[in-house]
């Protein structure tokens, strides 16, 4: 249940960049509403996996290596890409359109990617 509602969350995100930058960049929305809602997914996964791991090592349970964290961690946002990619195609996006909920302004968009990063970087110094 908790997962739809996070793939919502995400879909209208997406939806507010892309209609944002409709009417200034034309064909290249897509990449740029592409780029974000991967940039996005991929820090709000990192920060999970960072206070995770921090946590851990504050628990003093044994993890993996660091370079094995990495590696995961690439491996998960390449698998993040893809599936982002193949999701939002012209037909999902058209009816994630149809279903826009809620508009968010811009500035609080591309803040929350920077802040799951700094939240991230944070946590790192504490592992």
């Amino acid at each position: 249940m908790a997962f739809l509602v996070i793939n919502e969350m995400l879909a209208n995100f997406y939806i507010n960049i892309f209609n944002y930058y409709k009417k200034h960049f034309g064909k290249r929305t897509n990449r740029i509403a592409l780029i974000y809602i991967n940039l996005l997914e991929v820090s709000i996964y990192l920060a999970l996996a960072t206070f995770f791991l921090a946590f851990s090592s504050q628990m003093n349970i044994v993890t993996i290596a660091m370079y094995k964290f990495w590696v995961v961690f690439g491996l998960v946002s390449i698998f993040i890409i893809f599936k982002n990619w193949m999701r939002y195609n012209g037909r999902k996006r058209n009816i994630i359109n149809a279903k826009l909920k809620a508009r968010y302004p811009i500035y609080l968009l591309w803040v929350l990617p920077l802040a799951c990063f700094s939240l991230a970087f944070i946590l790192l110094q504490v592992s």
